[in-house]
């Protein structure tokens, strides 16, 4: 038989507490879990508790319908509400164990770092009014879109905006619904490595891109790093192999810098052409930067037999937060695309992605890779020419006009490790080559070499930076 509960309740009524009907719906759900109260037992009538404990009856609605909501007590119309039959924990005991330390995430200090790294963009010159500016028109003309599941490959008009600035700036061939989008590079190799074919065997350049390298290591595909020669990555060795994709960086290699020259591109357009199944993936990662020329084709350009498969990202010519990159299908990669992915759901942000047409659409783009060339070509000529007249004959520099990083090699006694441990000692953020030996492992034959960036560090602050580098190499 049900019988009303007698409830007493420590409730704190003195400003900054938890709201009252907090506190009354905390204590309640602790009693029904210790078994103070039995299965079935009435509770107090909303209007007696609330005038037991000298509160207003809203205040113990609020309490009993959040402990309603969470299966905590139940109601009988017109009779009342009734503690629930609670299902006990099996163990009672609770583990109190801290944190791992190893686990713990700890923010790098910004305090007097300066950076060489080739992972940043200059925020400095970012038009954030234009951008905004585009923002608030995506959100006037796309409201209903906004409400809606966009198109697995993305919203068609921001493909098309972005299909008409490769075909002029890279010269890619595509149309629209070629084009996929997604928040990354790595998210679009996840989704095109199951279509590709069966038995994916695939090369990358060795120096190359280690977070590519490892997913498609933890994907279980036969992966064989390869090494590079004068051109780029060595044929000769993919001829040996039964290799039947390659990923690689033509327009500027990551992390070398070389521009890979017509030659070995039509070199690597025959092999694909010569197998049923075999096909490039093309990463144009920051091929919008170039100095003192022109910039440079992309492969996909010139690819007549639909086996190029181009990658690209707003990463470096935006920012790396607004996660924004693409690729281009050929034809038969993209049926067997839609096929397995007509269910899916798109990773980007589909506001962002109507503000990156309109800033496309705008000319504001076009305006800001102009005006971000002439800053990096600045920056890249100063960190050149301050590196040449500190470190003199100990230094070489591959002097290549693209990109946001340059390679440099260092006459030095020291290891690898050591560098990377002095440069931490000296607050300055670098990169060795060791970081992109995928398989091959370079031997120490008194030199080292560094990916120098400078992107994210101000004319201003390269001096000192340089300086520290030197105190890093030879102190």
């Amino acid at each position: 038989m049900e019988r009303i509960i007698l409830i007493l309740l420590n409730i704190d009524k003195h400003e900054g507490r938890a709201y009252l009907y907090q506190q009354i719906y905390n204590e309640l759900k602790q009693k029904i879990l210790n078994r103070e109260f039995n299965p079935h037992d009435q509770l107090p009538s909303k209007r007696m508790l609330a005038e037991n404990i000298d509160v207003s009856i809203n205040t113990i609605t609020n309490a009993y319908e959040q402990l309603l909501a969470e299966g905590y007590i139940y109601t009988i119309e017109r009779s009342g509400y009734y503690v629930e039959d609670i299902t006990q924990f099996t163990v009672q005991t609770k583990e109190t164990t801290d944190f791992p330390d190893d686990l713990k995430e700890y923010r790098q200090k910004e305090e007097g770092w300066l950076s060489l790294s080739h992972m940043t963009a200059d925020i400095s010159l970012f038009p954030f009014k234009e951008w905004l500016k585009c923002k608030k028109q995506a959100i006037k003309q796309h409201k209903q879109e906004l409400t809606e599941i966009p198109h697995p490959q993305g919203p068609y008009i921001v493909r098309d905006s972005i299909a008409k600035l490769i075909a002029l700036t890279r010269g890619v061939n595509c149309e629209p619904e070629q084009m996929v989008i997604s928040a990354g590079t790595q998210p679009l190799l996840l989704q095109l490595m199951p279509i590709l074919n069966e038995n994916i065997h695939i090369a990358i350049e060795d120096p190359g891109y280690a977070r590519i390298y490892s997913l498609l290591k933890r994907l279980n595909l036969h992966v064989t790093p390869t090494r590079l020669d004068q051109k780029g990555i060595d044929m000769k060795k993919i001829e040996d192999t039964k290799v039947n994709c390659l990923f690689v960086t033509p327009s500027h290699q990551f992390p070398t810098g070389k521009i890979m020259p017509i030659s070995r591109r039509i070199e690597l357009l025959n092999w694909a052409a010569k197998g049923s199944n075999r096909y490039i993936i093309e990463d144009d990662y920051d091929s919008e930067f170039k100095y003192k020329t022109d910039n440079i084709p992309s492969l996909q350009s010139l690819d007549h037999h639909q086996r190029v498969i181009y990658m690209g990202t707003f990463s470096k010519s935006l920012l790396p937060t607004f996660r924004i990159s693409y690729m281009v299908l050929p034809v038969n990669i993209l049926r067997k695309y839609r096929e397995r992915y007509f269910d899916l759901m798109q990773y980007s942000n589909t506001l962002a992605l109507f503000t990156l047409h309109y800033f496309i659409e705008s000319g504001a783009y076009h305006r800001h890779i102009k005006r971000m060339n002439q800053q990096y070509e600045r920056k890249r000529n100063c960190l050149i020419k301050y590196l040449k007249k500190k470190f003199k004959d100990s230094i070489m520099i591959d002097d290549i006009p693209a990109g946001l990083h340059f390679l440099a090699t260092f006459k030095t006694n020291k290891s690898y490790a050591d560098i990377e441990q002095k440069a931490q000692q000296k607050k300055l953020e670098i990169y060795s080559m060791r970081r992109f030996m995928l398989q091959h492992k370079y031997k120490h034959t008194n030199e080292i070499e560094l990916v120098l960036g400078f992107a994210n560090i101000h004319i201003e602050d390269i001096p000192e930076a340089v300086d520290r580098l030197y105190h890093v190499i030879f102190s």
